[in-house]
């Protein structure tokens, strides 16, 4: 793709937090030396979601055994998984008193079973210390290996995730190992299991209207009743560029057909992210 350059517009503009809560919940998570997809991924809402106490912890370590050209994640050679990370994150939460969790990770290919007993190991701390607390995850695809799906399912969780990331036809060229079936497949085990089931998709990547469309129509065949959208922006000059960037009149109208189509919740806006409002 061309390295053409694109004026973000004024819709994009973030909201940095500097209040107290902020500094509390930052201290907490370096504290414990924990990573959050929010500062790895750059999240835009860093700022609104750290003022209100809120942050998505993401296990497994920093680095990332794959390199998908939109993620700003660091990608190599994982360092040996940390057997306290588990205690640490359900310790984090206990502090910040949270009553909705967020937890993700990098994939860890590396491993023999994915990082899926870590995985395990992490949700059974958090709630055996936090029992009012309820837990959402976002999980990688686990390669669609329907044991491994399992285990997490079997855990005290409320709500998975796994992100489509985007449509069929751009999902070669941005991810570098997941598929769009193998996502499709990870939504449908999950759901049909009775578990609340999520998705989200990034969009000015190049993809047309009609594709976003069919793509909703492909994730509620999964059964998935949680859909979320938001626009892709470049965390780097290394990564994909900005093909387009979605006026909020759009959001609003892919919203609107998500609904219409039958999904229970969707949040569509242009900071949106997969974990952004997720307690609401």
């Amino acid at each position: 793709m061309s390295e053409r350059k694109i004026q973000k517009p004024d819709w994009l503009k973030i909201k940095l937090g500097n209040d107290q809560i902020f500094t509390r919940t930052k201290k907490i998570i370096e504290t414990h030396g924990l990573h959050t997809i929010c500062s790895s991924g750059r999240c835009p809402n860093q700022g609104e979601c750290g003022s209100r106490g809120t942050a998505a912890f993401m296990i497994g370590g920093d680095i990332c055994t794959r390199s998908c050209k939109f993620c700003n994640t660091h990608t190599g050679k994982p360092l040996p998984l940390d057997e306290n990370e588990p205690m640490k994150i359900a310790r984090s939460i206990q502090l910040m008193q949270l009553s909705y969790a967020v937890i993700t990770s990098v994939d860890r290919d590396d491993l023999p079973d994915l990082g899926a007993t870590h995985w395990v190991e992490t949700i059974r701390h958090v709630k055996r210390l936090n029992p009012d607390t309820r837990i959402e995850v976002l999980i990688p695809d686990f390669q669609g290996k329907k044991e491994l799906l399992d285990q997490i399912v079997e855990t005290p969780v409320d709500v998975i995730g796994h992100n489509m990331e985007t449509v069929s036809r751009l999902t070669p060229k941005i991810r570098s190992a997941a598929t769009y079936k193998t996502s499709l497949k990870v939504l449908s085990h999950i759901a049909s299991r009775g578990i609340k089931t999520k998705t989200g998709i990034m969009v000015g990547l190049s993809e047309t209207t009609n594709e976003v469309l069919d793509l909703m129509n492909d994730v509620l065949q999964t059964g998935c009743s949680i859909f979320t959208v938001g626009q892709y922006l470049q965390p780097s000059k290394a990564h994909i560029p900005v093909h387009e960037y979605i006026s909020p009149e759009i959001f609003d109208f892919y919203k609107k057909e998500a609904l219409d189509k039958g999904f229970e919740k969707v949040e569509s806006a242009p900071l949106v992210r997969s974990s952004y409002h997720a307690d609401k």
